[in-house]
């Protein structure tokens, strides 16, 4: 591949939140507004220092994903940014998103400064359009600030809009869940990621699970289904198990991680996929500036994976997507035949699990999605034989079984 047709996606994990809410496994640190000043030191060092291991990609994503990002304040955002715009080769079509939860995002002045500065996307942690729901779930805003903060970046002249919204909600039922996204949809974005409630171990809502009244797992498929069907309606159809969106507002950062694109974490607990290498750094603040300023460890993994071993992780993050799995692009990059699993994926179309496009192209369809990890086990067990089975030949000598 030629130097200037590699892409690079760029990740800033900005690690600060007003509160911890009950649900969340993300590395974040409430009431730590003392550490912000030398975190923004951090990472600007630390983009800075890698920048030169970029000279060769293009830029064409940027996000700052949290934690809550505009804690920092518009300042130091631009700041980080600027680094960026300076330091990389950056597309001028490249699409740059912060994550903000609402009640950080209410004034207009900030966000136009911010767009100012580049950013062209914004991300809103809406979760329910109920204060009640809100409240349960350690919110710490309300859905009266979600429309201030909506008004807020239109009036900021941000027109790449996307909502986040939590189904399987403590006492949530259909009819609350059918308002909430109706309420969702009133306020017109271009995207909305629609996440079933996943209870983390450690985490507060985890804790009092007996008691909190959850949907079960019959409650939960019900909402996704009406989820699917009444976006589609409503023009936002879906392109990954969680995410919807209008016709050319798909999340380009995003579809990165399912399509196996390069990109550069930064920050604490920031992973990345870059230079076939995938790392991550630890999640701990303290370690992380260390390690920039001082040159102290700081990775909590690092594994180099060869091209061709990345077929299972083709597969697995494929199968994520409504783009699905396509059998040519699959033996074009990893030298092996596609038509060891179709056996299985027929089995999966009979079920009325998955689909085959006239272009002989795979994917999942929404009653599949639902049991996409038992699906993305199959298909993985029967690489898995296949391979044995190359093997047990190449050790016979007997090159036969790749012929098609």
């Amino acid at each position: 591949m030629k130097p200037e047709e590699k892409k690079l996606g760029i990740y800033v994990h900005v690690p600060f939140c007003k509160s911890k809410c009950a649900y969340c496994d993300f590395y974040s640190l409430p009431h730590a507004e003392e550490r912000m000043e030398e975190y923004v030191k951090a990472v600007s060092a630390h983009l800075t220092e890698t920048a030169p291991i970029a000279a060769h990609h293009t830029v064409d994503t940027i996000y700052f994903g949290g934690g809550t990002p505009t804690l920092l304040g518009s300042k130091s955002l631009k700041e980080l940014l600027a680094v960026i715009q300076k330091k990389y080769r950056v597309d001028k079509k490249a699409e740059i998103t912060f994550e903000a939860n609402p009640d950080s995002a209410c004034d207009w002045k900030e966000l136009r400064t911010l767009r100012k500065a580049g950013f062209n996307r914004i991300s809103l942690g809406m979760q329910s359009a109920c204060d009640e729901e809100l409240k349960e779930i350690g919110r710490v805003h309300t859905f009266d600030q979600v429309r201030a903060a909506v008004e807020a970046a239109r009036k900021a002249k941000f027109d790449n809009l996307s909502l986040d919204l939590i189904y399987g909600l403590p006492h949530q039922t259909m009819d609350r869940w059918k308002a909430n996204l109706q309420a969702a949809l009133d306020l017109a974005p271009q995207h909305l990621s629609c996440y079933g409630l996943t209870l983390e171990e450690g985490t507060p809502l985890y804790l009092r699970r007996d008691d909190a009244m959850l949907p079960g797992d019959e409650a939960q498929a019900d909402f996704y289904l009406y989820t699917v069907d009444t976006l589609l309606h409503y023009g936002y159809p879906q392109y990954e198990i969680s995410n919807f969106a209008r016709p050319g507002y798909e999340s380009r950062h995003n579809l990165k991680y399912w399509t196996l694109g390069e990109y550069a974490g930064f920050g604490p607990g920031a992973h990345s996929d870059f230079g076939g290498v995938r790392y991550a750094y630890e999640r701990d603040l303290d370690v992380y500036i260390k390690g920039v300023l001082e040159g102290a460890p700081m990775l909590s993994e690092s594994e180099r994976i060869p091209q061709l071993d990345r077929d299972t992780e083709y597969l697995m993050l494929g199968l994520r997507t409504v783009r699905g799995l396509r059998p040519q692009e699959f033996e074009s990059r990893y030298r092996r035949l596609f038509s060891c699993i179709v056996p299985f994926l027929e089995e999966c179309r009979t079920a009325g699990y998955a689909v085959c496009e006239a272009d002989g192209s795979w994917h999942l369809t929404p009653q599949g999605f639902l049991v996409s990890n038992q699906i993305i086990g199959g298909v993985l067990d029967a690489l898995g034989k296949d391979k044995v089975a190359k093997a047990a030949a190449a050790a016979r000598g007997d090159y036969r079984i790749d012929v098609k």
